[in-house]
């Protein structure tokens, strides 16, 4: 990964991603660490060492420490006392109160997505959806697909424009995510559920809200039953 710009002296410097828009160290590291737990590169149950998250990051103990409250919150790490941090535990008993939630709340993303998304939205879906193209039988290497999934969904709930309705599913399309990278061996057609996003897309940039629901919902249950069927 990456390393982030070494933490400056000013607790108030930015950095600055490619498209313009400005992340303090905290964000960045926040990113960075809940991709690794999300994609159980950070493996359920293993320790977490702030001194070597933040080494590796290339950024100081504070922005590493900030983000860590925030994955506790998210309930992707957990501390013990005298014991120490660790990364949670992947429980496959929560993926049905995981796709309660997301049964709901997808849908609701989508249309929104469909009704507000703005021309900057649109692109980036627009752009997701061209590389959703190179998905097949050529495109075999899950830790790529595995990103691709998270990207979009992260475009889709960002274009429905309500900050607290992102926030919720972000966080629980991570911990679904994680069930998902569990099983990853076991999934006959990840690139087909992958796919799937296709025409989603392309019902909300076509501003059809009841289309992009429907799609949704039938993605979020289509999700579960492979999980399901891959135990």
């Amino acid at each position: 990964m990456q390393q982030l710009a070494t933490e400056p002296t000013s607790g108030n410097s930015r950095s600055t991603e490619p498209g313009g828009e400005e992340l303090s160290l905290a964000e960045r590291a926040y990113r960075a660490i809940r991709d690794r737990l999300v994609m159980l590169e950070i493996r359920p149950g293993a320790p977490i060492h702030e001194e070597q998250l933040a080494q590796s990051l290339g950024v100081g103990r504070t922005p590493v420490r900030e983000a860590l409250k925030r994955l506790q919150y998210e309930r992707l790490i957990t501390t013990y006392p005298r014991r120490g941090t660790f990364a949670t535990e992947v429980n496959i008993t929560d993926l049905a109160h995981i796709s309660e939630v997301r049964q709901q709340l997808e849908p609701l993303a989508a249309a929104q997505a469909a009704r507000r998304a703005t021309a900057v939205d649109r692109e980036v879906l627009t752009a997701l959806r061209r590389e959703l193209e190179s998905v097949g039988p050529a495109r075999q290497d899950s830790g790529g697909l595995m990103h691709l999934d998270l990207q979009v969904h992260r475009a889709v709930y960002a274009a429905a424009h309500n900050p607290y309705l992102e926030d919720t599913l972000v966080r629980h399309d991570n911990l679904a995510t994680r069930i998902w990278c569990l099983f990853l061996d076991r999934l006959a057609d990840m690139a087909g559920h992958v796919e799937e996003h296709g025409p989603l897309i392309e019902a909300i940039v076509a501003g059809e809200p009841e289309r992009a629901a429907r799609l949704a919902r039938q993605h979020v249950e289509g999700f579960e039953q492979a999980i399901r069927a891959a135990i």
